[in-house]
């Protein structure tokens, strides 16, 4: 029989492989940008259809392992994420097309994401079960950088599309180990609706605790996926700055990097929760983290390592609460139902991501374009606006724990 300490290890492992295509059209956005003629507004809707499709049927995927085998949901989700990924390089010609296949891909990494944690915190218990919840949601930056680093090394020997079709690969990998390796597991036998379980919804809004962590929740996506969807063209207008320009890296290699070391930040920041109160931590790290985005706009100018250096600051401040309230908020939720609630959590969370990408192409636009310095901190700071209400927040719905 497999280990109790391997399956946690095998669903960690095989979340990163499901997240190898989630950063590819962030990584290509400079190229796509430019051969398709998109504006900034257009190009942040693309990014954004991602996540339509993720609060689309994140709830239907997760409110359905309670009801089915987990084993299967992750299956099935994992070819939908392998035909929007796939599908992107062999079909999208612009706008409407890519918008429709980034929704697809959106939604099959909702099938993989969230019920991949259920199946974590079905085998993970005690004082271990916050630990590995703190890995596992880290390493969503593991795949997110090994996806930002595979685009950038793939599609200028293949092309772009080449570059899609071979991160789509990840996700039946992902599948086939989640799939083989994991036992049975006979359903809890809930019978709430696995489309809008409001019954079940009711009750977890009814704590205050999981309120305050599912707000928090949204607003750091917003931020989260905001920046990460525009790191790659802010780091080409640095270098057209001529401050990233002598950086020995090509930008998508350094949005890897930047993702890879923000990692940590995650693990040790719910470490640090543990001992100094998870509001506490929340509400510091993303008073914090708002200002640092709009000061990266503004070092811009700057020599390349200083704007690395600052990229890798502000990222791993993003990440530093993100453990923490998705901890909070397991151990916060009844877990007769567990699917149900992190479904809700990541519709709200994810509600927040799908409007990052989007928020930040509209502040580019309205603040002058690409070009202005001040334009880019505009869209730091719109999608750092929430976080900056935080601590009003943390203050009404906060738990003090």
């Amino acid at each position: 029989m497999r280990k109790m300490g391997t399956v946690p290890n095998i669903l960690i492992a095989a979340h990163i492989f499901s997240m190898l295509g989630f950063s590819t059209y962030p990584a290509l956005l400079p190229q796509l940008q430019a051969e398709w003629g998109l504006s900034n507004s257009q190009a942040g809707i693309v990014g954004s259809f991602f996540f339509a499709g993720y609060i689309g049927t994140v709830s239907f995927w997760t409110a359905l392992t309670d009801r089915v085998d987990g084993r299967w949901v992750y299956a099935a989700a994992s070819a939908l994420t392998l035909a929007g990924c796939a599908g992107f390089g062999f079909a999208a010609q612009g706008f409407v097309s890519a918008s429709a296949l980034q929704l697809v891909l959106g939604a099959g990494v909702a099938g993989t994401y969230m019920p991949g944690l259920r199946l974590l915190t079905d085998v993970a218990h005690g004082p271990a079960q916050s630990r590995y919840i703190a890995f596992y949601t880290s390493f969503f930056g593991v795949g997110a950088a090994l996806s930002f680093a595979l685009a950038g090394w793939i599609a200028p020997l293949g092309g772009w599309r080449m570059a899609f079709v071979l991160c789509a690969l990840g996700s039946l990998v992902a599948g086939l180990m989640v799939f083989l390796s994991l036992a049975p597991k006979r359903p809890s036998g809930a019978t709430h609706s696995i489309l809008f379980p409001l019954a079940a919804w009711r009750r977890v809004l009814a704590n205050r605790a999981s309120l305050g962590y599912m707000l928090g929740y949204g607003v750091h996506c917003l931020e989260l996926f905001g920046s990460r969807g525009w790191m790659v063209a802010f780091l080409a207008f640095a270098a057209g700055l001529g401050s990233a320009g002598g950086s020995p890296w090509g930008a998508a290699t350094i949005a890897a990097v930047v993702n890879l070391a923000a990692v940590p930040a995650s693990i040790l920041g719910n470490e640090v929760a543990l001992r100094v109160g998870r509001r506490r931590w929340v509400l510091m790290v993303m008073s914090s983290s708002s200002l640092a985005g709009i000061a990266l706009a503004f070092a811009a100018p700057l020599h390349w390592a200083i704007v690395i250096a600052l990229l890798i600051a502000y990222s791993m401040l993003v990440m530093a609460e993100s453990a923490t309230m998705t901890a909070g908020y397991v151990a916060a939720a009844p877990a007769e139902l567990r699917g149900a609630a992190m479904g809700l959590y990541s519709l709200v969370g994810f509600g927040g991501g799908m409007l990052g990408p989007a928020l930040f192409g509209a502040a580019l636009d309205l603040a002058g374009g690409q070009s202005s310095v001040f334009a880019w901190a505009c869209g730091y700071a719109a999608i750092g606006a929430g976080c900056l209400a935080a601590p009003v927040a943390a203050r009404l719905f906060g738990s003090r724990r």
